[in-house]
């Protein structure tokens, strides 16, 4: 068998997330419209009678504003230099930007194989997508060109047998029934996590995280605990809401995937802190640090 580490790079929102939750099957990696959303390197699992991928999702690279879009690229970067494979991600519909220019600039800094994948291509026409190739072909010496639709699910076979061509390793690192190196105490808070930033759009910063407290079986149902830590006491009153309605909402959508990936009936508890007063700042500290990202 062959197998490999894959890295999928590109701007914010060209659906790199989306594309590690298509090809694994499974919410691997939160998705959001807000830029950025991932702030993790997070890896998933793809197993089949002959290979191994581990596909390694990326924060969005962009010319960073702040601390906290400095640390995100840098983690970027590192995942592009420790695979075997990079991917590429464009957004077929938003068209060729500075953006995908800026990750182009950074790609001719390595000497592995780059695959470009034209996402996104749902509803576009096949002369559309022959339009959207040579737009990108001559900017850089991509090894394949793959057009796809991740939300959709379209060419991600086409996908696999491209990657594959590259795979090089004959080791196999995880387990047929692994699908991301990600606790399943991390996969529950930024399911949390997604949910307030989708509800609270640019009301909420991306400083905000999430951690797992509580995690207990309880008969036929998974008692949840999960603390929603913010800096500041302006954002615990948006994420509560007015008569907690706010956070009733993110609990009502958060509960609702949380049993899709435990398979199980779950009851899940939020309650919203500020960093100085929650009882665990250690816990908290190793997992994100609100003064480094601070503008």
């Amino acid at each position: 068998m062959k197998s490999g580490f894959v890295s999928f790079v590109g701007r914010p929102n060209v659906g790199k997330s989306t594309l590690i939750n298509s090809i694994i099957g499974s919410k691997i990696a939160i998705t959001s419209k807000v830029a950025n959303t991932t702030r993790n390197i997070i890896q998933g699992i793809y197993n089949d009678e002959e290979s191994q991928i581990v596909f390694v999702d990326t924060p969005g690279i962009h010319k960073p504003n702040n601390k906290l879009g400095q640390m995100l690229n840098k983690g970027a970067y590192y995942s592009i230099e420790d695979v075997d494979i990079v991917c590429m991600l464009v957004d077929a519909k938003a068209g060729l930007g500075k953006g995908d220019k800026y990750v182009i600039e950074k790609l001719k800094e390595i000497n592995k194989p780059v695959i470009l994948i034209i996402n996104k291509i749902d509803g576009l026409s096949k002369d559309e997508i022959f339009l959207k190739i040579n737009e990108y072909k001559d900017l850089y010496d991509f090894k394949e060109i793959v057009p796809i639709s991740a939300l959709k699910g379209n060419n991600i076979e086409e996908l696999i047998k491209t990657i594959k061509k590259y795979l090089k390793d004959e080791i196999k690192y995880f387990d047929d029934e692994t699908k991301t190196n990600k606790s399943i105490e991390f996969m529950i808070s930024e399911i949390v996590r997604e949910k307030i930033l989708n509800l609270t759009k640019e009301e909420v910063p991306h400083s905000v995280t999430c951690v797992t407290e509580k995690m207990v079986k309880d008969k036929d149902k998974n008692i949840i605990n999960v603390a929603v830590i913010v800096d500041r006491d302006s954002l615990k009153k948006i994420i509560i809401g007015k008569n907690g309605q706010m956070i009733k909402k993110i609990g009502t959508l958060a509960r609702e995937d949380i049993e899709k990936l435990l398979n199980t009936k779950v009851y899940l508890e939020l309650y919203v802190k500020t960093i100085e007063k929650w009882r665990d700042k250690e816990k908290y500290l190793t997992e994100f640090k609100f003064n480094d990202f601070m503008e």
